[in-house]
């Protein structure tokens, strides 16, 4: 059978098979069909189940993201306190150190009791800021920072406090080992050094110390912590003490009724060495007293006038 069409402009016929007729007709059927098909599954509840199994999956990954940055979170922020309790540890070693150091630096000054009182807290005073200052805003890394501060301003106290306790410490050593004040706990100066009238013979003579007139058996006193490198009669002093000290300086304590130390003997400033008299080469009762630095004697009386 065929099918005869009349063209519009040139009304000529033409003729189509019918085979291809049927096969377009059912290929478009087929089309259909599976089109028909594709929405039916699209809407079907399995379909629909697939779907939301990946968005629950989905959810699930995020989740687990969110938990990992929490915990990481948590990890940084227990690190971040313990790194502010050892800070708070230290500072607290330091102030226990700058206050143990404060009470040996105030009794060396020997200041005034109460006067700085390092067992009590400092008053304070002031209005009353809200926390973190005006704008209130004192964040944590804020908090830390201001912990480092006071830990460097601590330290920097500590060791201006150490250096004025070392030179404290030198000074009251100097104290102890230099020549420094009476070498007698009683009696008058009755001699000067330098020239003068020697008792004996009348004619002008040096004087390489200055005697102090006394009372028999009264104390004779080092005046500076030493070594005792001389003890016994030595001709024109009678009995004697001859003591080393620091940096050059031996004193000679003269005339002795008794020497208390023997050589070798370690004496320390203020200590009793010997008993007043008049041995050797003495018109009574005397000490005669004489320093010497660095082989050379030099005049006591600036040595016998420090007091402090």
């Amino acid at each position: 059978m065929n099918l005869i069409l009349l063209s519009r402009h040139n009304r000529a016929a033409q003729q189509l098979s019918l085979r291809l007729m049927a096969t377009v007709i059912v290929l478009l059927f087929l089309i259909s069909l599976a089109i028909g098909a594709g929405i039916g599954y699209a809407v079907s509840p399995s379909a629909q189940g697939a779907m939301s199994d990946a968005r629950i999956q989905e959810l699930k990954e995020q989740l687990q993201r969110q938990q990992e940055e929490v915990r990481e979170a948590r990890i940084a922020a227990q690190d971040q306190i313990g790194a502010m309790a050892l800070k708070v540890g230290q500072l607290n070693a330091n102030v226990i150190r700058l206050n143990a150091l404060g009470r040996r630096l105030t009794g060396m000054a020997k200041l005034d009791d109460g006067e700085f009182d390092f067992d009590s807290q400092p008053a304070m005073g002031g209005p009353e800021e809200p926390v973190g200052g005006p704008d209130n805003q004192h964040s944590t890394s804020s908090l830390v920072a201001d912990i480092e501060s006071l830990d460097n301003l601590l330290y920097e106290q500590e060791q201006q406090l150490t250096i004025l306790e070392e030179l404290m410490l030198n000074r009251k050593l100097q104290d102890r080992v230099l020549p420094k004040g009476r070498p007698v706990t009683s009696g008058w100066m009755s001699s000067f050094f330098g020239k003068r009238t020697d008792p004996f013979t009348g004619k002008i003579a040096y004087h390489r110390g200055v005697d102090f007139a006394g009372k028999a058996g009264s104390d004779v006193i080092a005046v500076a912590a030493g070594v005792v490198i001389w003890s016994g009669d030595r001709y024109g002093y009678g009995q004697m003490v001859e003591v080393r000290h620091a940096n050059g300086y031996v004193t000679r304590y003269a005339h002795n009724n008794q020497n208390l130390v023997a050589v070798g003997d370690n004496v320390q400033k203020g200590q009793v060495i010997a008993r007043m008299g008049s041995t050797g080469r003495a018109t009574g009762p005397n000490l005669h007293f004489e320093v010497w630095h660095r082989g050379k004697p030099v005049n006591p009386v600036k040595f016998v006038q420090q007091t402090t």
